[in-house]
């Protein structure tokens, strides 16, 4: 037995509908060999990865759309994944990573459900470095900035895999972080567009939400 229970949704990005195995809600848990909690993963947050979140949703809109030509890319805390799975479906050369013990069950899972191949996994936790990750030309995120000291953790991580030229684009429903978090770039030589945009959920205003676009461009 699993210890938790899951159900299936759909999505609709980009005219494709994606069929996804979600945990069935917010009160699942299972970690029965302590996997999670040694990755400082607590009760109350095992089961976030499991849900798709409406930052998650934005996330993979934007990437339904973005330019992906020539670029590898790298999504950080990817959860169930669903941003991933729209470049994977767009030929994209994309790595899902997440911290979570399940996170990549679920995402073969969630592949092979849309006729998928298996998407590139890596696990990652943002306080310990991952050398043979390598460097990306574009960082993608969802939903991140959630906690005070996020914005400097995750500035670290750009900082070990963005290449010299590279884009970061982060979907934010308004937690209060993200202006250290431009700030940080900005001491990395990235500019940002901030657009604001509409959150497809019921708990706030529409349009509390912002897509963060960074671009860094090489020295002259």
């Amino acid at each position: 037995m699993s210890g938790y229970q899951v159900r299936e949704t759909r999505h609709a990005v980009g005219g494709h509908v994606y069929r996804l195995r979600v945990l069935s809600d917010k009160q699942q848990f299972g970690d029965p060999d302590g996997h999670g909690a040694r990755n400082g993963i607590s009760a109350a947050q095992w089961s976030l990865f499991g849900q798709v979140w409406p930052a998650g949703r934005l996330l993979a809109q934007a990437m339904q759309r973005f330019d992906i030509a020539g670029k590898r890319i790298l999504e950080l805390g990817c959860g169930i994944g669903l941003a991933s799975l729209v470049l994977q479906q767009r030929g994209a050369d994309v790595v899902a990573s997440d911290v979570h013990p399940l996170a990549e069950v679920f995402l073969a899972y969630n592949a092979a459900l849309n006729g998928l191949p298996a998407l590139h996994y890596r696990q990652l936790r943002w306080d310990t470095p991952l050398p043979t990750l390598g460097r990306f030309d574009l960082i993608i995120a969802s939903d991140v900035l959630y906690e005070r000291d996020s914005a400097d953790v995750l500035s670290h991580v750009i900082e070990r895999h963005a290449s010299p030229r590279a884009e970061v684009l982060i979907t934010d429903p308004g937690r209060g972080n993200s202006a250290r978090f431009s700030r940080l770039l900005d001491g990395q030589g990235f500019s940002v567009e901030s657009e604001p945009c509409p959150m497809d959920d019921a708990d706030g205003p529409p349009h509390r939400g912002r897509l963060l676009h960074y671009r860094r461009e090489l020295n002259a």
